[in-house]
């Protein structure tokens, strides 16, 4: 029991259960203004299945095709995919089970989420290489998350109506976002190794422009979102709370760049879990 609950952990530590939190809330307020309200346990249940296990396939395959470049990265070189715990051929079938499991939950969604999940799980998987050869890998991950909120539309109602699109966008120009100024922390490791990014490209002063201009998109197409999908004021307070809170994740970097982790997880995770009970507030009260 002690050595599963120790290869549990490092599991946990390898794809973090726990930041399933960027992609989770906008999944579940697409299905909720979809549904115009509360849209069912089981799809409440389907909903979170999918998203982790996506998550967990896209990161479990990350990690696996990145072991050479992490064992070098100070920054990741403790890894449980780097330092032994965990060895190829188990984080492999972690990969492959959890591929399996967004598709299989997929199917039970409806017909269109099937049809969809594997040429959405290619484009999670090719999130791994694009650093490789392009700068642009801040957008495919973007990309990658930004599938939730129209994901979550097509659960509840089996088509991508144009607001899920809008906060689909929105979506990704947030990640987009937020990942440059992570990027931050490996520009001089991304510059020596080959790999490519807009930081190791373009430097910290551009990346943090870029960044804040991809946070401006992220409003603007929130707040097209709610005008779309004709909400109320708690929503339109959503989109003023996120800019808020954007703006402070900004100011944290540009003050100290040892504040990235606190920029990354602590302000990205409120500003998701915020914004989905305002909405619940604006379908409940209004």
């Amino acid at each position: 029991m002690k050595r599963l609950r120790k290869r549990l952990q490092d599991f946990n530590e390898l794809v973090m259960f726990q930041h399933s939190i960027f992609s989770l809330p906008f999944i579940f307020i697409a299905m909720i203004v979809a549904a115009n309200g509360w849209f069912g346990l089981k799809l409440l249940i389907l909903g979170t299945l999918a998203a982790m296990s996506a998550r967990n396939a896209a990161m479990g395959f990350n990690r696996y095709v990145d072991r050479i470049f992490d064992a070098k990265n100070p920054r990741t070189a403790s890894r449980p995919s780097v330092d032994g715990r965990l060895d190829g051929m188990s984080i492999a079938i972690f990969t492959v089970v959890n591929a399996f499991v967004f598709m299989a939950v997929a199917y039970f969604i409806n017909e269109m989420a099937f049809y969809l999940s594997l040429p959405v799980l290619i484009v999670l998987l090719s999130y791994s290489y694009f650093k490789r050869f392009s700068s642009m890998a801040h957008i495919v991950l973007g990309i990658s998350l930004g599938f939730a909120p129209m994901a979550g539309a097509i659960a509840v109602l089996g088509n991508i109506p144009l607001w899920s699109v809008f906060l689909s966008i929105g979506v990704v120009f947030w990640v987009a976002g937020f990942d440059l100024l992570y990027s931050l922390q490996d520009m001089e490791f991304d510059k020596s190794n080959g790999l490519h990014s807009i930081p190791s490209r373009y430097g910290s002063a551009a990346t943090l422009k870029i960044s804040a201009f991809f946070h401006m998109i992220t409003v603007v197409f929130w707040g097209w979102f709610v005008h779309l999908a004709a909400l109320g004021v708690f929503a339109e307070l959503a989109v003023i709370f996120s800019a808020g809170m954007l703006m402070y994740e900004h100011y944290l970097v540009r003050k100290d760049f040892t504040k990235i982790d606190k920029a990354f997880f602590t302000v990205n995770g409120y500003l998701g879990f915020v914004f989905i009970g305002l909405i619940i507030l604006d379908e409940v009260l209004i």
